[in-house]
């Protein structure tokens, strides 16, 4: 009992109070998610769409994400988190009942588009107040943290939203739209800003000269950006391609909720330990590593055709993702420079968006017109060969991180409670 009190002091004790309140509303916020989980079921069997339509929708989400990020990001760094967040929150409630009431395909295509904006601009706010508020030596522990009530709330979505869909697919998008009020009024209510106010620093005159010139001359984290999105071209397909190829078994859309759900089970499970076990290891091992776990974890869905063997990929896969994500979050908090922040999770979060919108086309195409087969084998390929990209680009990477730790530009937390700057607020 001792130890166990000891592991749960060290995991969550010391972060600050403002942390708590953003890991809050992630937690209700995913509480809420089910519509993306079930949108291409939603669009082929309830609006009666064609696989190729229902990609096509499902991509228009990621091309609405990939403007909202670039945007939110923008707007974070500019405008102030707090109000990007704020914006972003309640534009995609709005848009979230707009896509559930929609009949027609031009007006679900509209309104997934519209969604993916407002939903994605909250993306590059929410990364750059936790960097601001949470120190270095913490991050770690305040990412994994994070991803885990993302997946706690998954993980029960996934399982309610197949429960709900039977009864009535509307509900999906009215408890999905509830949620996101409520993550804002916490914001509204309890969140300061934390952008500090502009303070010279070596990189307070790339910004005049303009920041997307600076970003786009770092290829050093334009390069961890594209391999971000071959992961994500591949983990995307779960969303996508995934589903239709368990209808094509036979399969319910409650099985694949509760088949998905173990994705959010299982990293509810062993995420809060996956910070000691990597913890002093070399990130690009850890990076390289979980693209091969999860290129396998999707390689085998192609020898899947019942649920518990579709399952046994979902955990295979899901493993990888763990492995994945607080050392990319790690990364790119030590790779931004402080006043580009918002400006760099948007940029990162552009590779989701991209991956969003081209996964589900790209995914369709293969699967129509080389078979399901090669969709999976080919995500197994990309997995190695991303692995491999890691490896090589791993010491640059580092390199570059010592470099800005040195100058102080990437690791300026404020204070937790600070109150908020006029005229300065985020998402």
């Amino acid at each position: 009992m001792r130890t166990m009190r000891s592991w749960f002091r060290d995991t969550t004790g010391g972060l600050p109070t403002t942390f708590w309140y953003l890991w809050s509303g992630t937690l209700i916020n995913r509480l809420g998610s089910f519509v993306l989980v079930f949108l291409a079921i939603y669009l082929t069997q309830e609006r009666g769409f064609s696989a190729s339509q229902a990609g096509l929708v499902i991509g228009l989400w990621g091309v609405g994400g990939a403007f909202g990020t670039t945007a939110g990001g923008t707007l974070a760094d500019r405008w102030g988190r707090r109000p990007t967040l704020l914006t972003a929150h309640v534009g995609a409630a709005a848009m979230m009942l707009a896509l559930g009431l929609a009949r027609d395909l031009w007006a679900v295509a509209l309104g997934a588009l519209l969604l993916g904006m407002f939903a994605e601009a909250a993306r590059p706010a929410f990364g750059a107040m936790m960097i601001d508020v949470v120190p270095a030596k913490d991050r770690l522990r305040a990412f994994s943290l994070n991803y885990w009530a993302i997946n706690l709330g998954f993980a029960c979505a996934a399982v309610l939203a197949g429960l709900a869909a039977q009864a009535d697919y509307l509900l999906l998008f009215v408890v999905d739209a509830g949620t996101m009020l409520i993550t804002a009024l916490i914001i509204f209510v309890r969140v300061p800003e934390t952008r500090q106010a502009g303070t010279p620093t070596a990189s307070a005159a790339k910004v005049s000269r303009g920041a997307l010139r600076t970003i786009l001359t770092d290829r050093v984290y334009l390069g961890f950006v594209a391999l971000n999105l071959f992961a994500a071209l591949v983990f995307l397909q779960h969303i996508s391609m995934l589903p239709i190829a368990m209808g094509d078994s036979g399969l319910s859309p409650a099985t694949y909720g509760s088949v998905i759900a173990l994705n959010g089970i299982l990293i509810v499970v062993g995420q809060l330990f996956v910070p000691r076990l990597i913890r002093g290891r070399s990130r690009s091992h850890v990076l390289a590593l979980a693209s091969v776990v999860m290129g396998l974890g999707f390689g085998l869905t192609a020898f899947a055709g019942t649920a518990w063997f579709y399952g046994l990929t979902v955990l295979i896969w899901t493993v990888g993702e763990m492995l994945n994500s607080p050392s990319n979050s790690t990364l790119i908090a030590e790779l931004s420079p402080a006043d580009l922040r918002g400006r760099y999770q948007g940029v990162f979060s552009l590779s989701w968006q991209i991956a969003g919108a081209s996964a589900p086309i790209l995914g369709g195409l293969v699967r129509e017109h080389a078979g399901n087969d090669a969709l999976w084998y080919g995500c197994a390929a990309l997995g190695v060969l991303t692995a491999v990209a890691h490896l090589v680009s791993g010491p640059a990477r580092e390199r570059r991180a010592a470099d800005l730790r040195r100058s102080g530009e990437a690791l300026t937390p404020v204070t937790a409670d600070r109150r908020p700057q006029p005229a300065e607020a985020v998402a």
